[in-house]
């Protein structure tokens, strides 16, 4: 029995979130992918081979893990140290989910558990990978262990777990994975959305090289120091409005405007920047969809709406970027 989660993109809203502004998102047919499986020896096994990691540690080793990324996360919101220092290696995500949820339950254990991971999600691209590594630990345990766990305490734990990550989570990434299909959401209120049926690409740029917690600090002095958190608002509202009368040149235009919004609190490097330039003197528009960057060449995940695929193929190929073939996902973390 496999537990998938999907990974996701922001249509309209990145950034912005964090402030209590509306956002746009839908899931996409990447996942992360765990399986739960019972063994002998007491202890949990981490099997993680997109990272060619294998170990195994007891409870009690798992319970002083957590712990201490813990502290090292209140020196974060302390100013002693970035984001970047609080998680040692990205396996730790998944250790600590695992013990989060575990711990939550309050269940003696009667013997060890496999946990078996593997990803067909760009990481650090904007996807939205932590948050479907977080859910598919929480829901294979409780799926294994045959306990129910509340869309409540997925978040709740979930967005404890990703805070860990990135700093601040919105939680948006984490109700995209839990629910699936397109959501609509503001104020955690979620309104449901047809999944769009535009011409969509998604083209990855390559791993950015700040984390998304890095940017979100950055971009904070602009939401904080200007009315651009509202400018955001108004261009995902447009875009909504856009998707629901299925307009293409509407739905160009909030993206063309988004991005602007984006290249503004600095997060759209250069490179990435001429590309879209590129892309919108076809007659396209694109606008990165996870964080962005704040150093370096490299964006993560850049979405494009444009009629023109061989024009698009051919614009890849020159910057050296790949374009994966993506499609909306209505089934939020699920088993198969």
């Amino acid at each position: 029995m496999k537990v998938l989660a999907p990974g996701k993109l922001i249509l309209s809203g990145e950034h912005s979130v964090v402030y209590g502004q509306p956002a746009l998102a839908m899931a996409v047919n990447r996942y992360v992918t765990v399986t739960a499986t019972p063994q002998l020896a007491p202890h949990i096994s981490f099997d993680l081979s997109d990272f060619d990691y294998q170990r195994r540690l007891s409870l009690t080793a798992l319970h002083s893990l957590k712990n201490r990324i813990k502290q090292k996360y209140k020196r974060f919101l302390n100013g002693d140290y970035t984001i970047r220092r609080v998680l040692h290696k990205p396996v730790e995500l998944a250790q600590v989910a695992f013990s989060l949820f575990f711990e939550a339950l309050n269940i003696k254990l009667t013997q060890g558990i496999n946990i078996h991971m593997e990803s067909t999600i760009p990481v650090g691209c904007g996807m939205g990978s932590s948050a479907a590594t977080v859910l598919s630990i929480a829901r294979a345990i409780a799926n294994h262990l045959e306990v129910d766990l509340s869309s409540e305490m997925f978040m709740r734990l979930g967005r404890e777990a990703e805070n860990l990550q990135h700093g601040y989570s919105s939680g948006l990434d984490l109700q995209v994975s839990l629910h699936g299909g397109c959501l609509y959401l503001k104020d955690n209120h979620i309104s449901l959305r047809s999944v769009p049926t535009l011409p969509m690409f998604l083209i990855n740029t390559g791993l950015p090289k700040t984390t998304t917690g890095e940017c979100v600090e950055t971009a904070a002095r602009h939401f904080k120091t200007s009315n651009i958190a509202e400018e955001f608002a108004a261009v995902t509202n447009a875009m909504d409005a856009a998707l629901q009368s299925g307009s293409l040149q509407n739905v160009q235009h909030a993206i063309q405007e988004n991005h602007q919004l984006l290249t503004r609190i600095n997060v759209v490097p250069e490179l990435v920047y001429q590309f879209i330039t590129e892309v919108e003197q076809c007659g396209g528009a694109a606008k990165i969809c996870g964080a962005g960057t704040v150093a370096g060449n490299n964006a993560g995940v850049v979405l494009v709406v444009t009629d023109d695929v061989s024009g698009l193929t051919d614009l890849c190929a020159r910057y050296h970027y790949s374009l994966l073939p993506i499609q909306g996902e209505s089934r939020g973390v699920h088993v198969v």
